[in-house]
């Protein structure tokens, strides 16, 4: 991470990646509304991604990524008021991102480095397992919303989406941390 982006994660960024997720689950919770929840959704991370721009003068590119996704799934769950689009979403992205980062990995090259190399200096090797950490996450991420979405409500679905899915990442993340310690090859990334 850049020191401006050390210096301004803690104040905003949080609010921004997850306010758009929290807005979505309360306002399910409360209206019972999934389509209304969806609304909230695109609406929150489309002002999200512009906050972003206006507090830090970029946009980080998952998070266009994110926004892009978002906007089309949900606008599709919204166009045709069938909540089977927003409920596949993060099959979709999850496994399309597995998918890309073996692929990438199976060819030789860096996808992962490519996308936050200007965030994280990490040693080939490093990026290599970090990598193969993220496929795993991303694919584990994809079967679960796919068992998720089928069995379980509405409701359950956006609560597992909302929790469930996090704390796929967060376990993951954790995994990540020693891998990134032990190959970050720039000592202002330490």
């Amino acid at each position: 991470m850049s020191v401006q982006e050390t210096e301004t994660k803690p104040k905003h960024r949080g609010y921004l990646e997850f306010g758009p997720l929290l807005l979505f689950f309360a306002t399910n919770y409360f209206t019972k509304d999934i389509m209304l929840a969806t609304a909230v959704l695109v609406g929150s991370t489309l002002v999200a991604l512009g906050l972003s721009w206006t507090l830090d003068r970029r946009i980080p590119k998952l998070a266009l990524f994110g926004c892009i996704a978002v906007t089309l799934f949900g606008g599709l769950a919204l166009h045709f008021d069938d909540e089977w689009y927003i409920q596949i979403k993060p099959t979709v992205i999850s496994g399309g991102l597995a998918l890309f980062l073996a692929g990438g990995q199976l060819l030789n090259k860096a996808p992962l480095k490519a996308l936050l190399g200007q965030q994280m200096a990490l040693d080939d090797k490093g990026w290599q397992k970090v990598t193969w950490v993220w496929t795993a996450m991303f694919a584990v991420s994809a079967g679960a919303n796919e068992i998720a979405w089928r069995i379980l409500s509405t409701d359950d679905w956006v609560t597992f989406k909302t929790f469930g899915l996090t704390g796929i990442s967060v376990v993951f993340a954790l995994m990540t941390m020693p891998i990134i310690a032990k190959h970050t090859s720039d000592e202002k990334y330490r």
